[in-house]
């Protein structure tokens, strides 16, 4: 009975001490490391100009009255400042801020504010296929950098934070850990984002996320929720940021290396054709005519397994592996064709002059949609729209392309219309504001409240009794 006794002391005190290891790894307290870190954290201001059409008369002619345009001249133009919150992080004593490009992209003017000052900035460079821009303080005085950690040791369950200007409430510090890692979310181009459940909200953009050494292992850069924080915030990974970072410090441009090939999942019913012994790599649909690739005799149906030393996993690990890799550099590239491992050996292109970049780069007509209920077609907002017609950056909804006859808003609002909210819900696409029609027309009041930008990009809010 003793020997039993001893032996389940023993396995409690084995299990104490285990507990007692996992309670060290603990943070007791981030202030320490918070008030180290928040001098080197900034707050970005941007100011755009939008242009608007007052109306001179005390009533709106209906949609489509003769009268509208005949008079639309009388209207007055008048440009007021629209403003954008983010955040950022400085890297070098001289000023040098890094941030996301959407932070700053198209504004007239940048204020950082650092501490209790406020200086202007100039962009240094910016690339919105990463989303990342690079900042230069205009001022002669030193500042406290922080220094960039190596993102690829960081491990799902680490601890980190997350310092930014949230809602404009700046030198915001949340917590939390990594909970996973890889994350493609379709975003933009090159995704392999840190997943955290550090809480991460509107104007935290750009802002650093820190491992515990009080290093930056990402820039905060999307969240999963539309109306706050619901634990799921997306980082870009520092190894990736930091190739760009230097790349736009150097030159104002990303060079990254081009191979000149369309791919495609290796999926399984292919890879028990090709007799692989299991789906990996990327499959090769198609050659561009005298890329990299083709001068080095990679064809379509090619599979190819490793680039430059690195096996391909997956398909979407290619594009970010090929984008980082040097410029003219000589690369050894493993290919599976005909049931064998193949060597060719690619001099890499630059992916910013290549013809193959500029066709993927033209801009695409969005496509229109009817909304059945509303009886209205609408489409995706543009940045040419935003540009054009000089909205504010963050400005996201859907342009009224027709309105049908007997639809419930022809009296209310007119084609070009944006529709902004619904039910004082963002509208980030179609299924948004559909889903929120059904739900009113689901509902005893069958009303629905739009927020809109009209044709002359004046706010207005309309009410509408839905059948």
């Amino acid at each position: 009975m003793s020997r039993i006794n001893t032996l389940f002391i023993t396995i409690i005190l084995i299990v104490g001490t285990q507990f007692k290891s996992f309670a060290q790894n603990h943070p007791s307290s981030f202030a320490d490391l918070a008030e180290k870190l928040m001098p080197s954290v900034v707050n970005i201001s941007t100011t755009t100009m939008v242009k608007t059409q007052t109306n001179p008369f005390p009533f709106q002619f209906p949609p489509g009255s003769p009268f509208e345009d005949m008079f639309k001249e009388f209207g007055t133009p008048q440009e007021r400042p629209s403003a954008a919150l983010g955040s950022g992080f400085i890297i070098d004593e001289k000023g040098i801020v890094v941030t996301n490009n959407h932070v700053i992209q198209d504004a007239d003017g940048i204020i950082i504010r650092v501490g209790d000052k406020e200086i202007k900035a100039k962009v240094l460079g910016a690339d919105p296929l990463s989303d990342i821009a690079v900042l230069q303080l205009e001022t002669n005085e030193k500042f406290k950098p922080v220094k960039f950690g190596d993102s690829d040791k960081a491990r799902i369950g680490d601890w980190v934070i997350a310092i930014g200007n949230p809602f404009g409430l700046g030198g915001t510090v949340t917590s939390g850990i990594i909970s996973a890692r890889n994350r493609s979310i379709g975003l933009s181009r090159y995704e392999d984002y840190i997943q955290t459940d550090a809480s991460i909200n509107q104007g935290n953009s750009g802002g650093p996320l820190f491992d515990m050494n009080g290093d930056v292992i990402g820039i905060n850069t999307a969240i999963l929720g539309r109306n706050g924080s619901i634990g799921i915030g997306f980082s870009i990974p520092s190894n990736s940021a930091k190739i760009v970072i230097d790349q736009l410090i150097e030159f104002g441009e990303t060079k990254r290396g081009w191979l000149g090939v369309r791919i495609q999942d290796v999926t399984k019913e292919i890879a028990e054709v090709e007799k692989l012994d299991k789906p990996r790599g990327a499959l090769v649909a198609s050659v561009a005519e005298n890329s990299p690739s083709a001068k080095a005799g990679v064809k379509s149906g090619d599979i190819i397994l490793e680039f430059n030393g690195e096996k391909i996993n997956q398909m979407k690990e290619l594009p970010m592996i090929v984008a980082r890799t040097e410029v003219g550099k000589r690369v050894e590239v493993k290919i599976w064709r005909d049931k064998k491992e193949i060597i060719k050996i690619v001099t890499l292109g630059r992916l910013e002059t290549s013809e193959d970049f500029k066709v993927s780069e033209k801009v695409e007509s969005p496509k229109e949609i009817e909304i059945k209920d509303l009886k209205v077609t609408v489409r995706q907002i543009t940045k040419d729209d935003i540009k054009s017609r000089k909205l504010p950056n963050q400005t996201t909804g859907l342009v009224i392309t027709k309105i049908a006859n007997d639809s419930p808003l022809i009296s209310s609002v007119e084609v070009n219309s944006i529709i902004l909210e619904a039910q004082k819900k963002k509208i980030r696409d179609v299924n948004d504001l559909n889903q929120i029609v059904k739900q009113v027309l689901n509902s005893n009041q069958k009303t629905i409240l739009l927020v809109i930008y009209n044709s002359q990009n004046q706010r207005r809010y309309i009410g509408v009794k839905l059948d």
